[in-house]
């Protein structure tokens, strides 16, 4: 999918649960919390991993300092899928 695809589905979704596999396997679960040009940040969900309250990723882990998890690039993606909220 195009970034601007990409850009458009995740920004429809803010606020919903998704889980997010990347072009190289990995999958990350999470809130969407912002959307930008180039990322998507995320908010994690607890996965049975404890991960202290930090975030977790590469690129930075927050936006713009505010703790809003961590960010991952709109062109890494391969699939969006929308999580029931308590999984």
């Amino acid at each position: 999918m195009a970034n601007g695809n990409m850009f458009q589905t995740c920004s429809r979704h803010r606020g919903k649960a998704v889980m997010i596999r990347t072009k190289d396997g990995r999958e990350h679960r999470g809130i969407i919390q912002h959307v930008d040009n180039r990322q998507v940040y995320l908010r994690p969900m607890n996965s049975g991993r404890n991960l202290g309250g930090f975030g977790y990723g590469f690129g930075g882990y927050s936006y713009r300092g505010r703790g809003f998890g961590f960010g991952i690039a709109l062109g890494a993606i391969a699939t969006l899928v929308l999580l029931p909220f308590f999984i």
